[in-house]
């Protein structure tokens, strides 16, 4: 059984640094593509979400083919966080 979308968004930083939400959707696309919900745009409102949260941080910012994108990463604490709510 699969976790809900959200919380492997969330456990993806347990185990990757700085990463952008194109990069997460490409490595759960296979899992997820048939979710209702597995959209880019959604999974960029998650990561919002769980930084306004405080459960991941803003890393940086690029321009890649005239499109701006925001990188994300978690600290050793919120990463200890995430994984004290999603086993």
């Amino acid at each position: 059984m699969r976790r809900p979308l959200n919380y492997e968004i969330l456990k993806y930083f347990t185990t990757h640094d700085k990463v952008s939400p194109k990069e997460i959707y490409n490595s759960i696309y296979d899992e997820f593509k048939d979710h209702k919900a597995f959209k880019l745009s959604i999974i960029t409102e998650s990561l919002m979400t769980a930084k306004e949260n405080g459960l991941i941080n803003e890393d940086g910012y690029d321009l890649v083919n005239d499109e701006l994108v925001v990188y994300y990463s978690a600290t050793e604490e919120q990463k200890e966080t995430i994984n004290s709510y999603i086993k």
